[in-house]
């Protein structure tokens, strides 16, 4: 249940979003292209950050590359 604590938690890395054209969703309301983006936690497909909204949000890892501080 870390979802329930997620936007509290350590960030994990940071991520900066490259592009929102989506196949099938609608992200582009969500992400904005070249911000970056604090992620709280990761699959192998998704990560899941805090996004447009103020909430978590999970989206496909190729919308993003990764920033080194």
């Amino acid at each position: 249940m870390i979802h329930k604590d997620w936007i509290e938690r350590k960030t994990l890395k940071k991520v900066k979003c490259v592009h929102t054209n989506a196949k099938k969703y609608m992200v582009n309301h969500m992400l904005t292209e070249e911000k970056v983006y604090d992620v709280k936690n990761e699959t192998e497909e998704f990560y899941f950050l805090i996004d447009n909204s103020g909430r978590i949000g999970g989206y496909y890892k190729d919308y993003f590359v990764e920033v080194n501080d």
